[in-house]
């Protein structure tokens, strides 16, 4: 099946890069790893002017959404970009709090999720225990394994991360405010955690793309024996095979934003993430000594790269799911 974005969801997609592209993201990023939350809260606050977070909220509690596909769009954009802090925590939450359908839930916390003036981190059962960029201005929620939706007074230690602009932690013990409890909290968190996996997809491919394209520009520039490195055979074959991973990937995402069940998420997220990965190896190996230092802009995405792969299922999980969808169920 083909995939071809309207016009008005391609000029989203590009009004979204080009505001990211006249944005400081590099040194934004840097500050958030840093603990300098202050850039990257600003950079959220024109984000939130496109209308990027409301596409995740009901038009009830000021949103626009929920509208998957342009969410995603977006989300491959902030990928492409490097934006910091729970993005796709942020989203998730937002599609819990609707599929609970709790009217004083939604109120309380929906608008400022949708504005862009709060943050979530979420956590839930059989995921990753750390609670992601967890501050004052984020709502710290955890759904346990009994089915109970909790939000955390704050954030518990700091923890190290293999991407230095995603600040773990565990979160506090005592369990915090109870939200609400019973079966329809497990419903609500098994949606919202396969939106999670779709939008971490959506991020690996926006990586992916940037990487791929810094390393085109590199290989044009650098040279050996006189000749830039980008006309040697093999490494065209790889920048090739990179793209190709990318382009197989991309219509897997589209196809679950609009038919979201888990075996379709799954597929995009193991697709993506696998290519996003492979996208990082490549730079990596072509970029030689130079892609280690933390100075270059490079180093940013190829620090997000793994992490992503494996957030919010690894590549195992994702194609245990796939798996699970194409056998066929016993009567």
């Amino acid at each position: 099946m083909r995939f071809l974005l309207t016009d008005e969801q391609s000029d989203f997609a590009r009004t979204v890069r080009s505001l990211l592209g006249s944005a400081r993201v590099p040194a934004a990023v840097r500050a958030w790893a840093d603990g300098d939350a202050g850039p990257g809260r600003a950079l959220w606050a024109r984000l939130a002017e496109t209308g990027l977070f409301a596409l995740a909220v009901p038009e009830a509690y000021e949103g626009v959404g929920p509208l998957p596909l342009e969410l995603s769009l977006g989300f491959v954009e902030l990928g492409r970009a490097g934006v910091p802090g729970p993005v796709v925590e942020s989203a998730a939450a937002a599609v819990l709090l609707t599929e609970l359908a709790d009217e004083a839930l939604a109120e309380r916390f929906l608008p400022g999720l949708a504005r862009g003036e709060a943050s979530a981190t979420l956590t839930l059962p059989g995921g990753s225990p750390y609670a992601l960029d967890a501050d004052a201005a984020t709502y710290c929620f955890t759904v346990s394994a009994a089915g109970e939706l909790r939000l955390a007074a704050g954030a518990g230690e700091i923890l190290g991360s293999t991407d230095p602009a995603r600040r773990l932690s565990l979160p506090p013990a005592g369990g915090g405010e109870l939200l609400a409890a019973g079966p329809a909290v497990a419903r609500a968190a098994e949606v919202a955690g396969r939106r999670a996996r779709l939008l971490t997809a959506a991020q690996c491919l926006g990586v992916g793309e940037a990487l791929l394209a810094r390393t085109v520009e590199y290989a044009k520039q650098r040279t050996q024996f006189g000749t830039p490195i980008g006309s040697f055979q093999a490494v065209k074959h790889r920048l090739a095979d990179t793209l190709l991973d990318l382009e197989f990937a991309r219509p897997l995402v589209w196809a679950a934003a609009l038919s979201p069940g888990p075996g379709e998420v799954a597929a995009a997220k193991l697709a993506a993430g696998e290519a996003s990965y492979r996208a990082a190896m490549t730079a990596l190996q072509l970029h030689g000594a130079v892609g280690y230092t933390e100075e270059l802009d490079l180093s940013l995405w190829l620090r997000k790269a793994r992490p992503l792969r494996d957030a919010w299922g690894t590549p195992s999980a994702c194609r245990a799911e796939v798996l699970r969808s194409l056998t066929p169920r016993r009567r």
